[in-house]
């Protein structure tokens, strides 16, 4: 199987970025395509609003598509909180896998409170969704996938072994 694209969601905090990096150390022909460095150029103030999402979104998708297309392999390292998002990729790139990490809301807001290397990410996502900000999981919907090809228990998983078990569905 020649995957082309791999979408790592899961909640802010749920580890999508550092599992990137480890799956990206075992397969360095993928390229990470990250949201958050994505929408400091496409948004740089961003409002999080419905439409804005709808765009970065979309632009994440469609650079992955292209990416794939030119013979490059992808990691899209994003929430993806709607479905439609990540469908719209499962329709558009041929070869393209969805995993899962499934995190409890309590571990990513204390992972995400807790750590240094934020991979760009802004800080304080949960602390701003105590105050309203339209956070995934919080005030705003997280769809979870209804048949992603891994689901990873990020609560339990390592880090190393989480991008193992990518690994291992990647070689059979």
């Amino acid at each position: 199987m020649d995957i082309k694209a791999i979408w790592i969601t899961g909640l802010p905090g749920s580890g999508k970025s550092t599992v990137a990096d480890a799956l990206n150390e075992l397969h360095p022909e993928f390229v990470i395509l990250r949201m958050d460095d994505l929408r400091k150029v496409v948004t740089p103030e961003p409002s999080y609003s419905e439409a804005e999402r709808d765009l970065v979104y979309r632009s994440i998708v469609y650079l992955a598509k292209r990416l794939s297309e030119l013979g490059h392999h992808v990691i899209i390292d994003a929430t993806g909180n709607l479905r439609r998002w990540r469908d719209l990729a499962r329709k558009l790139i041929p070869e393209y896998i969805e995993v899962y990490l499934k995190c409890s809301l309590d571990v990513c807001s204390k992972r995400e409170m807790a750590r240094v290397d934020t991979h760009a990410a802004p800080r304080d996502i949960y602390k701003k969704g105590a105050e309203g900000w339209p956070v995934p999981g919080v005030h705003v919907p997280y769809e979870e996938p209804v048949n992603p090809e891994i689901v990873i228990d990020a609560d339990q998983t390592s880090i190393k072994d989480a991008a193992g078990i990518i690994d291992r569905y990647l070689k059979r």
